[in-house]
């Protein structure tokens, strides 16, 4: 049998011995029984592997199921690439772009502008990848010398990808190969085709929306959510992107090779400086009715600058805002409802005095007093310290929080008084095309520094809290984001080559040992793609400089 190694299966809580170079499938195989649940993947000393992995040495093993992000983000790679390889088999002369993410799903277009996709080619290209699922065919890695790499993406079309590695300096690509139809993706993907039994592709706009489980329930698709305003904001960018001719990150890399970044970034941030400028002179135009301005959005979307440079550009219209915290409105403590681990949920709208907030607008909007509550986090009391708040008619109160866009936070005003804006990154580059870019990893990455930074957090400590704090994401401020009356994406696409000279070394600092290191991990490969940026042309009033320091403004 020869040299047996020892193998610490977590999900079992036992080690078992196997012979050196036994592949995770061989495990998982003989263990399979007593799972719970459909593998997809590995964690091995916490970093992700593919079932293919063959082990040599003392081992401590997890095995990923759809539930875990890794596990997501694997199957909806595997996805992608089925769908690449049914098109290729329907339109041999076409490619395939993976848009973003928007409705539940991937907008997916083809990059033929002749071919109009219809529901009944979309049927057509959904069946066709039916039949590689029902074929269960492998998945097959080749490590390749990189220019041999390149030579084959060239010879396919497929610059971006080859722009991509270029740049990105490695000797070596890992390239997948399913029969005919080869691609590269950063991350790793399933060992075959069988196991995406479970998915949908629908007619979206002038595209098709490519459906996956849902994580909850992993063995049904996850409904279809229309995101028109969303839709929107990312076609804008998108045609932005174009217009400057950064789409991708082999683009962002050619201009800081050619020493154009500097003037890119002037661009952009220009770019949101009007955008704002414009929604300060909607507000301006209603300004007489408009009492209220109400601003949500997920963590580390910037809402703090935001709010400030709006306030700026409605001053400059005769507007005078006045912050009211939601903050102010918190419940005494031992009021506080529970979440589902015993744990006080803080961030459940019923966490707030809606009632005494909804009376307190009221009297505001009728020109009356009102004492000011406030709030100790230390005490988890509530207290009134004497202040007051008046507002008058070059007034209009501003309100910034996750609850927002709720419409219980505010059901007893007139929607007339309000205007709703809703913010967050809707990062506008890919990767290369076929691979996008997560505008949660978007905010995940300016978390970890601004924790770093000013809150004196380790980047495993803010990875520790980023899935809880992406659960009350989903249920207190996306469900409501088409409530707005405006979005604001407040993506830069210059911003994750700055962030990478700062987000590297609070990465590394991330130990193997510690379960946070497999997402590190992740995210370190992410940032091999770019090539940094300096930081030093970034205005001092950009949004950025929330999370990077050095702001104009005080938080």
């Amino acid at each position: 049998m020869g040299k047996l190694i020892c193998i610490y299966i977590e999900d079992l809580n036992e080690k078992r011995s196997y012979p050196v170079g036994t592949s995770l499938q061989t495990i998982l195989n003989e263990i399979a029984s007593q799972l719970n649940m459909k593998v997809l993947g590995a964690e091995v000393n916490n970093k992700l592997k593919e079932l293919t992995y063959e082990i040599y040495k003392p081992k401590n093993i997890k095995f990923v199921d759809y539930t875990h992000p890794a596990g997501r983000r694997m199957y909806m790679r595997s996805l992608t690439f089925i769908l690449y390889k049914a098109i290729k088999e329907i339109f041999p002369n076409s490619g395939f772009q993976v848009e973003h993410s928007i409705s539940n799903g991937l907008y997916c277009r083809l990059t033929d502008k002749n071919i109009r996709l219809t529901p009944e080619i979309i049927l057509q290209i959904k069946a066709g990848m039916q039949k590689l699922v029902e074929a269960n065919l492998p998945f097959e890695r080749t490590e390749m010398e990189t220019e041999k790499a390149i030579e084959l993406f060239e010879s396919q079309g497929l610059h971006a990808k080859t722009n991509l590695l270029r740049t990105r300096g490695n000797l070596y690509t890992s390239v997948y190969r399913l029969e005919s139809v080869v691609d590269y993706f950063y991350g790793f993907i399933l060992p075959s085709t069988g196991l995406l039994d479970v998915f949908d592709l629908k007619h979206y706009y002038n595209g098709m929306l490519l459906l996956a489980p849902d994580k909850k329930n992993p063995n049904v698709v996850i409904p279809l959510l229309q995101q028109e305003q969303m839709l929107k904001i990312f076609s804008e960018y998108k045609r932005w992107g174009k217009i400057l001719n950064i789409s991708n990150i082999g683009d962002l890399n050619k201009s800081v090779e050619e020493h154009k970044i500097s003037e890119l970034i002037k661009i952009y941030e220009a770019m949101h400086e009007k955008k704002i400028s414009q929604i300060a002179d909607r507000i301006h135009k209603k300004w007489k009715k408009i009492k209220i301005i109400l601003i949500a959005g997920p963590s580390s979307s910037g809402k703090t600058t935001f709010s400030k440079r709006l306030a700026i550009q409605l001053k400059v219209a005769g507007i005078e805002p006045i912050n009211l915290s939601l903050d102010n409105y918190f419940i005494d403590r031992e009021h506080t409802p529970l979440d589902e681990n015993g744990e006080y949920d803080f961030e459940s709208i019923e966490a707030l005095d809606v009632k005494l907030f909804n009376e307190n607008l009221l009297d505001l909007l009728e020109g009356k007093e009102i004492d000011l509550p406030k709030f100790s986090f230390e005490t988890g009391e509530r207290y009134y310290d004497g202040e007051k708040l008046k507002i008058n008619g070059k007034n209009v109160l501003v309100i910034e929080g996750i609850h927002a866009l709720n419409p219980k936070l505010t059901s007893l005003i007139s929607d007339e008084v309000k205007f709703k804006i809703y913010i967050s990154a809707l990062t506008s580059i890919s990767i290369d095309g076929h691979n996008r870019v997560h505008s949660t990893d978007n905010r995940l990455i300016r978390r970890i520094v601004r924790d770093h930074s000013y809150r004196n957090y380790s980047a495993a400590d803010t990875i520790k809290r980023w899935q809880s704090v992406r659960r009350g994401e989903e249920k207190n401020i996306f469900p409501f984001q088409e409530n707005a009356d405006v979005m604001f994406n407040s993506a830069l696409p210059y911003e994750l080559g700055v962030l990478k000279s700062h987000v590297e070394p609070i990465l590394k600092e991330i130990q193997p040992n510690q379960i946070e290191y497999s997402e590190a991990n992740r995210l370190l490969k992410f940032f091999s793609y770019f090539l940094p940026i300096p930081d030093n042309e970034i205005p001092k009033n950009s949004l950025m400089r929330e999370f990077l320091g050095g702001s104009t403004f005080d938080y």
